[in-house]
């Protein structure tokens, strides 16, 4: 193995703490600096990485020697920004979802690494853990016949009861389907192949929420986008997905992906997770367990940069790609125009299936 990736993270919120129990025991990434808007938050995070230094500015850190890569986790918003700034540095990027906020950032962000040389990655990369890619398994090998449809569920009250600063998700760039559908977008790529139509309806039934926890407790903050999102998709393969994305439900005994086929059924773990079971039930059968068959073994946040890393060693695409990142947010996008006009509307982007992760 060669030297490692060096990494530079931008933004050290709450979602930092999953990526650096991830980083700390990956061989062929390291983080080497980071920054922060509050400067409080960056020397936690220095505090508990030795070795890692801050720096002064998302400017002062895309230039350091030190940095190879540019982890983005700020938010949404600004996604897009970060991304350009690492980019004209000569940085690799690998950035939370979405990739950006709007089509055009990101076509403008894949264009510019496509001149460069440069490579850009984009969560989830809980599409690599064990349970996606052994669910995925099981359909490539013909376990449930040919795919038919699928369903996809994501139902909570809304991020606000936990969250100490919720407003972001329920600002554009927010909402639950740009929140949380690139786990279930992504996960039904690598399943059933890309997306080429989509129906949609979507709603917005109260225009403001109250925060739940942590020292603003009780304040009340605008709802700006759509918070409960339903969609028919449909697959280049021909199977169909029905789809439901909801900060507006209080309880649901909902499954969160099942598949199913001309010869049997695939009840599919939280795309959310890395792993968890998968099961299939058989026609004349019982469901059954399937032992794991695929992904990457304990996989965490931040998986995903090491495969970028492993990739770059060896030449080879890399899995949570740009192309991919790209695809997930035109459905996305796609779904919430349908919504608005009224109509089903074609995605006009496609993308190649990610490579399978074989045990």
């Amino acid at each position: 193995m060669g030297e490692p990736l060096r990494i530079g993270m931008v933004g050290a919120g709450k979602i930092s703490g999953a990526y650096l129990d991830t980083l700390e025991r990956l061989d062929n990434v390291t983080l080497t600096a980071v920054t922060d808007l509050d400067p409080s938050r960056a020397k936690a995070v220095a505090a508990r990485a030795p070795g890692v230094e801050m720096a002064g500015s998302v400017a002062d850190l895309v230039v350091r020697p030190d940095v190879d890569a540019v982890l983005n986790l700020t938010i949404p918003a600004v996604h897009a920004e970060v991304a350009r700034a690492a980019l004209a540095a000569g940085k690799h990027v690998y950035g939370e979802k979405p990739l950006t906020a709007t089509r055009e950032e990101a076509d403008t962000l894949l264009a510019a690494a496509e001149a460069a040389g440069l490579r850009i990655g984009c969560a989830p990369d809980t599409v690599l853990g064990t349970g996606i890619q052994t669910a995925r398994k099981a359909v490539d090998d013909g376990l449930i016949g040919t795919p038919v449809a699928a369903t996809a569920f994501m139902t909570t009250a809304g991020h606000e009861r936990w969250h100490p600063d919720p407003e972001f998700y329920y600002r554009p760039g927010g909402g639950p389907l740009l929140d949380m559908g690139p786990y279930y977008l992504s996960a039904l790529v690598h399943l059933l192949g890309p997306v080429v139509t989509v129906t949609g309806a979507a709603s917005r039934p109260r225009a403001e929420r109250e925060i739940g926890s942590g020292p603003r407790a009780g304040e009340r903050f605008a709802v700006e986008v759509d918070t409960h999102v339903t969609g028919i998709l449909r697959h280049a393969s021909g199977a169909l997905t029905t789809l439901v994305m909801s900060f507006d439900i209080q309880a649901a005994r909902l499954p969160r992906i099942e598949v199913h086929g001309t010869g049997g059924s695939l009840s599919v773990p939280d795309p959310n997770g890395f792993d968890g079971r998968v099961a299939l039930h058989r026609a004349g059968a019982e469901w059954e367990a399937l032992p794991v068959s695929a992904g990457y073994i304990g996989a965490g946040r931040g998986t995903g940069l090491a495969d970028l890393a492993a990739a770059l060693a060896a030449g080879r695409p890399h899995r949570t790609s740009a192309d991919l990142a790209r695809h997930v947010l035109d459905i996305m996008l796609t779904l919430l125009d349908s919504a608005g006009e009224g109509v089903s509307l074609p995605v006009a982007s496609s993308c190649t299936r990610p490579a399978p992760v074989n045990i």
